[in-house]
């Protein structure tokens, strides 16, 4: 697909507050970013497709934390607060959906694959004016994208974030370095609890076991890894798994596709405003 003009792109506004109240089921916006740029916690009226096609972001709510590589994107309902934080260069192509039409989809954030298809879909809607002629190619595409979203596949990938002060400190030290050999009596000593508390904690405030939610850190962890080109050997090893095969059979055992399967996938090239 033949990209549009860069000055096309140059004159859209990157300012989400921008779109939230255009008279279109759909809008999309175009934004690229530096390594370490983050957004402040916001909320917007309509919910909002995450996407980047190239970089990655790691995306935070009160509820939970995300890793997007290009192919994944989080759905976010309505009014839900949440900040962002590129990791590398990140050409954000999103899409924010009027939130009656987005009512379909959910009212809770969730990681989907983005087909081939949807991912042509919101690079041909970026190529039409922000306020689309109705009827027209652009009410077309934004129809299509409503169809491929219906469809989309959840990938069940969160790391659900807890709200008491120990905890909170704990997994914040656990998702700053993934691979680390410290064990719950570790983090325990740290924060002033002890290992059974922590261990209690975990399924009262994230809804998952100790080792549940380590394995969606790693998960998470993973996902960037093999979107940056590292191999599943060196991603083993960095998360401190025995063997890549080990890696390989937890990752398959909770995704149904092996680490392998992503990586050729991420490896085959793809197209960029």
């Amino acid at each position: 697909m033949t990209a549009p003009p860069a000055i096309e792109l140059a004159q859209r506004s990157s300012d989400h507050r921008d779109y939230q109240n255009v008279p279109r089921v759909i809008t999309a916006m175009a934004r690229d970013t530096g390594h370490g740029m983050t957004a402040p916690p916001h909320s917007h009226a309509r919910a909002q497709l995450l996407y980047a096609t190239a970089g990655l972001m790691r995306v935070v709510t009160d509820l939970g934390v995300w890793i997007l590589p290009p192919r994944r994107a989080l759905f976010i309902p309505p009014g839900v607060v949440h900040h962002w934080t590129s990791i590398g260069k990140v050409a954000m192509r999103t899409i924010y959906i009027e939130a009656g039409a987005a009512r379909q989809y959910g009212n809770a954030c969730r990681v989907i694959e983005v087909s081939a298809l949807l991912r042509q879909l919101i690079l041909a809607l970026l190529q039409e004016p922000v306020e689309y002629p109705i009827p027209g190619r652009g009410e077309h595409l934004a129809m299509l994208i409503l169809s491929e979203l219906a469809a989309a596949e959840t990938v069940p990938i969160a790391i659900p974030w807890p709200r008491d002060r120990r905890l909170v400190a704990v997994c914040n030290a656990i998702v700053a370095d993934p691979g680390s050999t410290r064990t719950i009596e570790d983090h325990a000593a740290e924060v002033g609890a002890s290992a059974r508390t922590l261990i209690r904690l975990f399924p009262q405030e994230t809804g998952l076991h100790y080792r549940q939610w380590m394995q969606q850190v790693h998960l998470a962890e993973a996902f960037g890894r093999l979107a940056q080109g590292h191999s599943v050997g060196a991603i083993a090893a960095a998360l401190g798994y025995a063997s890549p095969s080990a890696f390989t059979a937890m990752f398959r055992r909770i995704l149904g596709k092996t680490p392998q399967h992503y990586l050729t996938e991420w490896r085959a090239p793809l197209q960029t405003l």
